[in-house]
């Protein structure tokens, strides 16, 4: 849970970036593979990390203007990082402007629990990282580079001279 707003706002544009690069290594030609019934396609996936970002927060009485939550995903990468970045971006304008420390520790109705408003940017971010963690897997299997988020990633071991761990 955060405490702080600043350590979210740090946070927040760490994690945001991490993301982008996962979206900027996405080419449009994969966006629909499927390759299981049971998971979703990389323009789904991507797009509900998007559209998560002012569906959560707009619970907790900021104002994110985005996408309805079943708005079907763009037929390009191009389009979902552009709205990704709006959001992610007036993300930190508004928490900057509209919340002081003493606010995270509100409550607010989420998802049918009282959730604070500093443990619901904490899940916000989580939430995001693990979908990262999902497409991390969609992409490897349809030949994309994955970047490392918290270390190097298996094509980034070579950068350090060292081999990718196994």
């Amino acid at each position: 849970m955060y405490r702080k707003v600043e350590d979210f706002l740090t946070d927040w544009k760490y994690e945001s970036e991490q993301t982008l690069g996962y979206f900027r290594n996405i080419p449009d030609n994969i966006l629909a593979n499927k390759d299981n019934e049971n998971v979703r396609t990389i323009a789904r996936l991507s797009w509900h990390i998007t559209i998560t970002l002012s569906e959560m927060l707009n619970k907790t009485g900021l104002e994110i203007d985005g996408p309805d939550d079943h708005a079907a995903p763009p037929s390009t990468m191009k389009e979902i990082i552009e709205t990704y970045e709006k959001l992610s971006s007036e993300i930190l304008k508004q928490v900057e402007e509209n919340w002081v420390d003493a606010s995270l520790t509100e409550k607010i109705e989420m998802y049918g629990e009282l959730w604070t408003k500093g443990s619901t940017l904490s899940i916000l971010i989580r939430h995001q990282a693990h979908h990262r963690g999902q497409l991390s897997i969609l992409m490897r299997q349809n030949g994309c580079k994955v970047p490392g988020v918290y270390g190097p990633s298996k094509e980034e071991w070579a950068t350090y001279h060292m081999p990718a761990m196994e």
